[in-house]
């Protein structure tokens, strides 16, 4: 056991796993129980992630804040409706994993800080999504570096397509959007509400009520968005089964999400970039993120 690394279980309105990187000043918070979500990101005292607490504590409340998990869709699709072999079923915006609770698995502080849950299919996963799968996602932290490591497995008879993705909210003070500078390898962006695309100039208009846009196709497996005013830069990196960045922010919140997502929105019903898993395959994915000073 490293003694730089620690982990720590606490009694909060939820059981809440505390990881620590104590000599790089790092912690992680992760709430297995309200979809295994990261509730808090700090490094050197900072913290790099946003959450609404009263959203937070209310369990009938989407969060707004932390890196939410988005599965089996990533954003929503018409009517919340999509198609399955003839038969159509229901689901919300950004699925469901979001909103369960995810099973504690294990954790270790040997050469960094980690953690392990697993989520499953079950009765009520079924009647929305007929796909008998399980996830496995890693978190682990190791100076300024946050790893999430996912494992995903179709225990289904037949192919599961599905999305995936994550939807981090980082802490970003409304003054001060303004001044943040992107570098985002994509060619394109699409307004998410009016459907206009143009090419993107990795810049944002801070002056519209809200941004919700998404970037690609992806030149290269990493974004990075700078903070010159609060000295830091975020860097993301995602492996290739994220072809699609949503940058989303709503004017006087101190908050942007910048969200690597497999498949764009709609994608069950489209098509566009859906990962397909044969019955008993397994697939893995990796998103980093990075703060620098």
């Amino acid at each position: 056991m490293n003694e730089a690394y620690k982990i720590a279980l606490k009694q909060n309105q939820y059981p809440t796993y505390i990881l620590s990187d104590r000599e790089a000043g790092s912690r992680l918070e992760v709430v297995p129980e309200r979809g295994g979500i990261i509730t808090g990101w700090r490094v050197q005292g900072q913290d790099i992630l946003y959450l609404d607490a009263e959203r937070f504590a209310n369990p009938e409340l989407s969060i707004r804040g932390g890196i939410p998990i988005l599965f089996p869709i990533c954003g929503n699709m018409p009517e919340n409706l999509y198609v399955h072999q003839g038969q159509s079923y229901k689901l919300k915006q950004h699925g469901f994993a979001r909103d369960m609770p995810w099973e504690f698995r294990e954790s270790s502080v040997d050469e960094l800080a980690s953690i392990t849950l697993v989520l499953n299919s079950d009765e009520n996963t079924l009647k929305v999504y007929p796909f008998d799968f399980e996830l496995r996602f890693t978190y682990q932290i190791q100076g300024h570096r946050l790893l999430l490591k996912q494992h995903y497995s179709n225990k289904s008879s037949e192919i599961m397509p599905f999305a995936t993705g994550f939807h981090p909210y980082f802490q970003i003070l409304e003054q001060n959007k303004s001044q943040l500078e992107f570098e985002i390898p994509a060619k394109r962006s699409q307004d998410q509400n009016t459907k206009e695309t143009q090419p993107f100039k990795n810049r944002f208009d801070f002056d519209r009520d809200e941004i919700d846009v998404a970037l690609f196709p992806l030149k290269r497996n990493s974004a990075s968005m700078t903070n010159p005013v609060q000295k830091f830069k975020i860097t993301l990196t995602y492996t290739d089964i994220f072809t699609t960045l949503v940058f989303w922010t709503v004017k006087d919140k101190n908050y942007c999400c910048l969200e690597p997502w497999s498949s764009p929105r709609n994608a069950l019903n489209s098509k566009e970039n859906l990962v397909y898993l044969e019955p008993g395959e397994s697939c893995e994915a990796t998103v980093e993120l990075s703060v620098s000073y």
